[in-house]
């Protein structure tokens, strides 16, 4: 409890500020990209994740990874993370990105849908997801989070913050137990 606490003192000021100057450049979009892009970076890298959260390697040695990874990123953004390293804040880049984009969705008008589904889901069955998303909370757009889970057997869950809709064949196959039982 107290680290989430701790994270969100350090997370919540970046990832406003941040938005802020996005805001006052008219890039907020652009920064939503980058974050995604270094979401994703992260999430796939471990060895990102520990060179960037190491307090043994110099504040240069990850400012010039970040200039290669972060290249095609905008200049303000680069600079945000040279800042974050500067700052020793770099090991909250997940946390702080994961924020701004909440407050990109929250600023779009938009959720995010958390989708589980047996196998990956194709553009079609995406756009479909989107759809039943929209006509069920009334936003005005949908960023899916996918993740896929074999032991559904086939299917899908949703969800969009305290909503679940379990349309997988393991959580039908539960209810039918439940009402057998």
């Amino acid at each position: 409890m107290k680290d989430s606490a701790v994270m969100a003192e350090v997370v919540e000021p970046y990832a406003e500020a941040l938005m802020s100057v996005g805001q006052q450049h008219n890039l907020a979009e652009a920064f939503g990209n980058d974050m995604r892009e270094l979401l994703n970076l992260l999430e796939n890298s471990q060895e990102l994740r520990d060179f960037l959260g190491s307090p043994l390697i110099a504040a240069e040695n990850k400012k010039a990874v970040l200039e290669q990874i972060a290249s095609g990123v905008n200049p303000l953004m680069l600079n945000f993370l040279k800042l974050l390293v500067d700052r020793r804040r770099i090991l909250f880049l997940e946390g702080i990105a994961k924020h701004y984009l909440a407050l990109l969705r929250k600023l779009n008008q938009a959720v995010l849908a958390e989708v589980t589904s047996a196998v990956a889901l194709s553009e079609e069955q995406q756009n479909a997801v989107r759809e039943k998303v929209i006509a069920m909370t009334g936003a005005r757009s949908v960023d899916l989070d996918l993740k896929t889970d074999p032991d559904l057997i086939g299917g899908v869950i949703i969800k969009v913050g305290s909503q679940i809709v379990d349309a997988s064949l393991r959580g039908q196959l539960r209810r039918i137990s439940l009402r057998l039982s």
